[in-house]
């Protein structure tokens, strides 16, 4: 069973800070989440 690294709350946060800075690669890399899963949280 695949383990979850972060709470929904915490992936709604850090969509939330990378839209007010408006810079997803610096948010991705301060938080160690990779583009792809970035783009697929914000799709949902």
């Amino acid at each position: 069973m695949k383990r979850k690294r972060f709470s929904e709350e915490q992936f709604i946060r850090i969509l939330k800070e990378a839209e007010a800075l408006g810079n997803a690669r610096e948010v991705c890399r301060q938080h160690n989440v990779s583009e792809q899963t970035f783009y697929r949280w914000r799709n949902k």
